[in-house]
């Protein structure tokens, strides 16, 4: 079985021809034995690197505090949202479940009305101007910046909203039938 050298082995004394490879959690009959004569410990100088550079300190991201009253479960989520991370995201991460669909801000499922705060979403695709005007926003494609409080909107209607102007006699009505058959279900 062939290892990676990378990973699995370290030349020493390679400055010096020694030329010696030691294994790392091999048995040592797997090791080659060094010629009579040739030194097997290396010079701490050979060891070192330069030293790297300190990072600067990362400048903290500001966190803001999220409040979504999800209407159709009934319940309300508080949590904290770092300032340069989408909201939904930040939720699945703290175990709080939200509706969600795209993932992408391409459609209406994650929409919500913003009741009070800031929230800046470049990419949301989902809702027109208008909509965001009116206090419409996505939290898969959200980010926080203030405090933020938002309450979940029923898809179907913000969809209408989004989209109803296109269609010349009003909703479109289900077809489950049509659906079963499209899904395959009989």
């Amino acid at each position: 079985m062939a290892a990676c050298p990378a990973a699995t082995t370290a030349r020493v004394g390679a400055a010096h021809g020694g030329g010696l490879w030691r294994r790392s959690g091999r048995s040592p009959s797997l090791l080659p034995r060094p010629a009579r004569g040739t030194s097997t410990t290396a010079r701490a100088s050979e060891l070192q690197q330069a030293p790297a550079p300190a990072p600067a300190p990362a400048a903290a991201v500001p966190t803001h505090k999220v409040t979504v009253h999800d209407r159709e479960r009934g319940v309300v989520h508080q949590f904290v949202v770092p300032q340069d991370q989408y909201i939904l995201h930040t939720a699945e991460a703290q175990d709080i479940t939200l509706p969600f669909a795209c993932r992408h801000g391409c459609c209406t499922s994650c929409a919500v009305r913003i009741k009070s705060g800031q929230i800046r979403q470049p990419e949301a695709l989902g809702i027109s101007a208008d909509l965001r005007e009116q206090g419409y926003a996505l939290l898969c494609v959200g980010y926080p910046s203030s405090d933020l409080e938002v309450e979940t909107q029923d898809e179907d209607e913000v969809y209408w909203l989004q989209f109803g102007r296109y269609f010349a006699r009003g909703p479109v009505d289900r077809d489950d039938y049509a659906l079963e058959l499209a899904m395959g279900d009989e």
